[in-house]
């Protein structure tokens, strides 16, 4: 089969020519497979000795190995149009005063719909970050685009990206812990069987009476 040779199935279509079902090497795709631009990539296939410049449309992949199993190429042709979804990279995250004071890059749109030139397609669309303050909205407007490039979104002016404040949890209150009399804790311990310390301090306070009344005896018999 084809896959053992590590084949890809495929199939070719577009422009004047009828559609041909073909096979592309695997290995000569891999590094350009888990790209995020891959369905946005110009790719010359040689068919028959004739280079012709095809662009994936659609790619299957084998439920359990994720590995490709079949591929949609499209034919493109000098002058003409196509529409693509290109990825949007962000740039200069260290120089963005938003960020460093703590925000956070919300990213809206990672890839945007552009209609291109085929002679034209951009690898992706770059966002500038630097001198970018909390509370700003990147729009697609702001964002340089190829020549003869133009998104496919025309009615409005669409948000790409913003720079949002930092959500703060407040973690809630515990509640004051109980701190028992000292008279609770001495009944406890007298409950308990314990020495509770109001009985010790009465213990104490008797031995002393014992010893003034021992001086007082001692006293007496001087006087004798």
């Amino acid at each position: 089969s084809l896959r053992s040779k590590g084949l890809i199935p495929a199939i070719l279509y577009g422009g004047d020519n009828p559609s041909l079902k073909i096979s592309v090497d695997e290995k000569l795709l891999n590094k350009v497979f888990n790209s995020d631009s891959f369905l946005s990539t110009i790719i010359d296939l040689n068919i028959d000795g004739q280079t012709e410049k095809v662009i994936p449309r659609d790619i299957s992949y084998h439920v359990l190995s994720d590995k490709p199993i079949h591929i949609d190429f499209m034919r493109v042709s000098k002058g003409s149009k196509i529409i693509l979804q290109i990825p949007v990279i962000f740039k200069n995250n260290k120089d963005c005063p938003g960020l460093k004071s703590g925000g956070v890059l919300n990213i809206v749109r990672r890839k945007v719909e552009l209609s291109c030139s085929a002679e034209n397609i951009p690898e992706n669309l770059i966002v500038d970050l630097a001198n970018l303050e909390i509370g700003t909205s990147i729009k697609i407007s702001s964002v340089k685009l190829p020549e003869n490039s133009k998104p496919t979104i025309t009615d409005r002016d669409f948000v790409v990206a913003t720079i949002a404040a930092p959500t703060i949890v407040k973690e809630p209150e515990k509640p004051a812990e109980e701190v028992p009399a000292e008279g609770a804790e001495g009944e406890a311990a007298a409950a308990e069987g314990g020495e509770a310390t109001t009985p010790a301090k009465d213990g104490e306070a008797e031995k002393k009476d014992d010893k003034g009344k021992e001086v007082s005896v001692e006293k007496k018999q001087e006087k004798k």
